[in-house]
């Protein structure tokens, strides 16, 4: 067995972990997408 895994130094879901990172990831491509296309609607002729 590995001994590190008697002493696990961080407790937490990596599965929370994952939705969070998803979630920041997902929102920040959203912001980008929709500046664009707000840009592209009221910018260009």
């Amino acid at each position: 067995m590995n001994h590190f895994e008697k002493d696990v130094q961080y407790k937490k879901n990596d599965f929370i972990d994952s939705i969070v990172g998803f979630a920041v990831v997902f929102g920040f491509f959203t912001v980008l997408f929709t500046i664009a296309t707000l840009v592209d609607v009221f910018g260009g002729h």
